[in-house]
């Protein structure tokens, strides 16, 4: 597989820096670039220790993933770092998990995490060395667009697609970061690295979150913030009071197991009152929406976001990483955005994400994003 990086000059001149988590993806990345000339330097970042969560399968960024990196590096003959970002990590990605959870949102721990660690404070290292660039093993495109700037895509395959968890990537950090997978299935990713004699080569991926020991993300919040769950009560839309709750944190709205009612009627989370302590539940059509306001708003299209107006402009959206781009329309009205949704949504939280991507037919393109402050039509509204 041939790697270029669209960085002028000869490879063997060009220091690249690779952020390498001890997966295959990484470990992928660094070899093409080691075998292509490059000046190879490898970081990794120890994120974490929750003792049962760096044993687990699936893990990255602590504990074994370390080792696997280094064995990689070693292996390769580049120079290799760990960097201490554990107490980063802590104050920038997992207590706001914590904290959004308990104001009854659902965050997503592994945009901040990307936001905040990776292309923030890791990039910023990665200047201090000498890179030219910072790849990384993430199943994204980065291409030349209009003006000399890049711009970020999709991957060309779809169920590996990472673009969603990287819509707060900014310009000069995109211009700066390269993404040689983008273009490559995960099945050949593991054949290369068989080919390259990897040690990592059937390695298990990693999870979505990396630092909940088990999946249980209660246990981690009950762990930071012991005493932050409120019991409460919960209550259906029309104002019954159906039952008592242990605390907002152990719901999500879309959310239909595990609610213990016996009530006769499907229902669902619809919405979470974490001052109030309460659960809102009702029929599944009351988890519809056809209108989200954002804040925290990154903007990488062409031209200034400042020119999304009133009238609104034409774009697609996702709100989770599993759907493919809908129709929306974008607007910003005294300064807040709001995104319409003709053919609507259910289930949707604050806390999560919503990415903007071209309307064009491919819908390729990612123009940037914001996190869902509010997501109510009037069934929600009801209940507030």
């Amino acid at each position: 597989m041939h790697v270029d990086l669209d960085i002028p000059g000869r490879p063997e001149d060009t220091r690249v820096v690779v952020a390498m988590s001890g997966g295959v993806d990484s470990s992928v990345v660094a070899a093409l670039l080691a075998r292509a000339g490059y000046d190879v330097v490898g970081l990794t970042l120890q994120l974490y220790d929750h003792g049962a969560a760096v044993h687990r399968a699936g893990s990255c960024c602590a504990g074994q993933d370390i080792h696997d990196a280094r064995r990689v590096a070693d292996a390769l003959g580049i120079p290799h770092y760990v960097l201490d970002y554990e107490s980063r990590f802590r104050e920038e990605v997992i207590d706001r998990f914590v904290d959004g959870y308990l104001a009854g949102e659902t965050p997503v721990p592994c945009i901040e995490c990307n936001r905040q660690i990776k292309f923030r404070d890791l990039l910023a290292t990665a200047r201090e060395l000498g890179g030219k660039a910072l790849a990384t093993g993430h199943y994204v495109m980065g291409r030349a667009v209009q003006g000399g700037r890049r711009g970020l895509f999709r991957a060309a395959d779809p169920d590996r697609d990472q673009s969603y968890f990287l819509y707060a990537t900014t310009q000069d950090q995109l211009d700066f970061l390269r993404f040689p997978l983008g273009d490559v299935p995960k099945s050949e990713t593991r054949a290369i690295a068989r080919d390259l004699g990897l040690v990592v080569a059937d390695k298990k991926d990693s999870q979505d979150i990396c630092f909940v020991p088990q999946g249980r993300y209660t246990d981690v919040i009950e762990k930071l913030r012991p005493d932050a769950a409120a019991p409460g009560e919960v209550v259906h839309l029309d104002g019954r009071v159906l039952g008592r709750h242990e605390g907002v944190i152990n719901f999500t709205v879309g959310q239909r197991r595990g609610l213990g009612l016996a009530t006769g009627e499907p229902l669902y989370v619809v919405r979470l009152d974490a001052a109030a302590a309460r659960v809102y539940v009702g029929p599944r059509e009351a988890l519809a929406t056809r209108t989200l306001r954002l804040r925290d708003v990154n903007w990488i299209g062409d031209g200034p976001v400042d020119a999304v107006g009133p009238e609104g402009l034409d774009l697609a959206v996702r709100v989770r990483s599993t759907r493919a781009p809908q129709p929306a329309i974008l607007r910003r009205v005294d300064g807040v955005f709001e995104v319409e949704l003709p053919e609507g949504e259910y289930g949707v939280s604050p806390g999560q994400a919503c990415v903007f991507y071209d309307a064009a037919a491919d819908r390729a393109r990612v123009l940037g994003g914001g996190t869902i402050a509010r997501a109510a039509d009037a069934a929600v509204l009801s209940a507030a």
